[in-house]
């Protein structure tokens, strides 16, 4: 999770309790949709056949193990969380891929990297959490190589009347409660925060202007794929040559 205002403080707070059971609640939750919504994501990471990849708000690095399973890439995960980097470094160590993935510190609108250093960026549930998303795409699209690809994942808001009525009945009733249960007061607080942010990234970003990021960051065949009815969105480019 990469943050960028004071605005996102709050996140910042509420994110860093999370760590300890961040990837198992993570699952229930969500219905298990959050791992497939990543397996989409490594997918069109990997078919580029990267030798570097850059993972922003890598968290607990599931994604970044993730293409490290499935290519032969190097990877740099970078996140804002110190809480979650620990655990990842633990979680990478154990997996066996010390060698090939490494974990720093970092925020997504100012990565610590040469202009096209990477063949391949991927990244997770950011773009809510910094003050101009145009920007921060610009700021991963540099320091990916052209021909290279970038893909990120979040959270989306069901455009059917139905499904939207459902996601937004478990987003503002549901899913505090079901986090206070499963996790406690910490996964009460986020259960609480993450529909109305949800709902507000999307006024401010709605996916026409998100695909046009994209592009005005030298993106070119900008594709998405929505997914579980809505709850999830994968969107993927390649840099212009």
């Amino acid at each position: 999770m990469s943050i960028g205002g004071a605005q996102n403080e709050f996140a910042v707070k509420l994110f860093r309790r999370l760590p300890s059971r961040y990837d198992l609640l993570a699952e229930i939750l969500s219905f298990g949709q959050n791992r497939r919504w990543r397996a989409e994501l490594v997918k069109r990471v990997v078919a580029a056949d990267p030798r570097r990849v850059l993972d922003v708000a890598t968290g607990t690095a599931g994604v970044a193990i993730a293409i490290a399973r499935q290519s032969n890439a190097g990877i740099s995960g970078v996140d804002v969380s110190e809480e979650m980097l620990e655990l990842g470094r633990r979680r990478v160590a154990a997996a066996g891929l010390t060698g090939r993935i490494e974990l720093q510190a970092a925020r997504a609108e100012e990565l610590p990297f040469a202009a096209g250093t990477f063949d391949a960026v991927s990244f997770t549930y950011v773009l809510r959490y910094v003050a101009d998303p145009a920007a921060t795409i610009a700021e991963m699209s540099r320091v990916l190589r052209p021909g290279g690809v970038m893909a990120g994942l979040d959270f989306y808001v069901p455009q059917n009347a139905f499904w939207h009525a459902a996601w937004w009945l478990y987003t503002r009733a549901v899913l505090p409660v079901a986090g206070f249960a499963l996790g406690g007061r910490a996964w009460w607080d986020v259960g609480r925060f993450l529909g109305p942010n949800i709902s507000a990234h999307y006024r401010r970003l709605p996916l026409r202007r998100l695909v046009e990021a994209f592009e005005t960051a030298g993106m070119i065949g900008v594709e998405h794929r929505v997914m579980s009815l809505g709850g999830g969105i994968v969107i993927w480019g390649t840099k212009r040559a």
